[in-house]
């Protein structure tokens, strides 16, 4: 019942995707509305502005800095653009140029992001975490633990959750950018070797955010709540065991920084701490850190790139231990819902587990998943 249940809804995910893609604005419109912006309002005349997919390539050199801040708030502003790049070149190269037409949308120089600001906008300057298994986003995953620990070997692990940014604005007259808003998300563990597929534990996440971009330095702090919960058919079969359920609940503070380099690398670390906790004896502090690579280059054939990620969490709790998550795989970027990516990751975790109720046997498991990130 539950894997029709997840295979129903991916295919949900992948019907609608193309239906999403029509609703992109046009690029040709943007591009002339862009150089009518820069040319009559602001006085300025740069060279041609490539636009793909509502992403707008403003070649900067030679620009003031007030001048730059200007016309990327400008060109944000215009409604279709998801972003602005600013290109620190004076022109767009034609090679540049014939990978933009072709669909690539990632650089091989690191760039700064420019995104729309005020109310509700689109975009987050803080990019989701591909292989954090507790970033809040949209996934469907089987998991196989190579280990006894857990409610079974075969394990469906679904998430839903969302980053919303509630307001957004420039630091000054420059092009740095700060947001507030909310990120909630809530994680399930299913065991498909039970004969009801019961639900084993279910982790509730909810917090309130802030975050900033500046060029390719990013930074995303937090306070939220965290609690854990058994399923009802899990524990029904637990009812004669020595499963002990934990009243896990607590709130926390933490700060990650993200700097991003050329050819698509990004590398980011933080820590935080606990406070309100239940039960009492959980110790305070954590410290993560990891590295990504999203491909430059797409693989035109499939309209994918490869993404490979990993996201390591030492935790006091735990002897400050490595919890190792990794995945792999590639993104889809012709697959779109309300601008999410589609991903199909290959995943590998080896540490105590993330899963709340059971953050204290230490657990190895490997998977395959569908995730919707921004």
């Amino acid at each position: 019942m539950l894997t029709r249940r997840l295979v129903t809804f991916t295919g949900c995910w992948l019907l609608t995707a193309p239906f999403a893609n029509a609703t992109n604005a046009d690029d040709a419109y943007i591009a002339g509305y862009a150089a009518a912006e820069l040319k009559y309002k602001l006085q300025l005349e740069p060279p041609a502005l490539p636009v793909k997919d509502g992403v707008i390539t403003l070649p900067a050199a030679g620009m003031s800095g007030a001048d730059r801040a200007q016309a990327a708030k400008a060109l944000a502003e215009i409604p279709g653009v998801s972003a602005v790049k600013i290109a620190e070149t004076s022109e767009v190269d034609s090679k540049e140029a014939a990978a933009l037409a072709a669909g690539s949308t990632t650089s091989t120089t690191a760039e700064s992001l420019v995104l729309p600001t005020g109310l509700l906008p689109t975009g987050h300057l803080f990019k989701g975490l591909l292989a954090d298994p507790r970033w809040a986003h949209f996934s469907a995953a089987y998991r196989n633990y190579q280990t006894n620990n857990f409610d079974g070997r075969d394990i469906a692990s679904v998430s839903f959750g969302e980053t919303i940014p509630f307001y957004r604005a420039n630091i000054g007259n420059s092009t740095a950018q700060w947001e507030a808003g909310l990120q909630a998300g809530v994680f399930s563990d299913f065991n498909l070797d039970a004969s009801s597929s019961d639900l084993v534990n279910t982790d509730f996440i909810a917090s309130i955010y802030s975050s900033a971009r500046a060029g390719q330095f990013s930074a995303f702090g937090r306070l939220y709540h965290q609690s854990s919960h058994l399923g009802d058919e899990f524990l029904l079969r637990k009812v004669n065991t020595t499963f002990e359920r934990v009243n896990l609940s607590y709130e926390g503070v933490d700060l990650k920084l993200s700097y991003e380099l050329p050819y698509g690398v990004r590398i980011y670390g933080g820590g935080g701490g606990l406070f309100h906790r239940e039960p009492s004896e959980l110790k305070k502090w954590s410290a993560q850190y990891g590295i990504e690579f999203r491909s430059p280059w797409r693989l035109d054939f499939a309209s994918m790139r490869p993404i490979i990620a990993a996201d390591i969490k030492n935790y006091d709790q735990n002897n400050w231990s490595a919890d190792i998550s990794a995945r792999a795989g590639v993104e889809f970027d012709n697959s779109k819902v309300l601008g999410r990516k589609l991903q199909i990751l290959v995943e590998y975790f080896n540490g105590y587990s993330p899963s709340g109720q059971f953050y204290k046997d230490k657990v190895e498991y490997f998977g395959l998943g569908a995730h919707y990130h921004f």
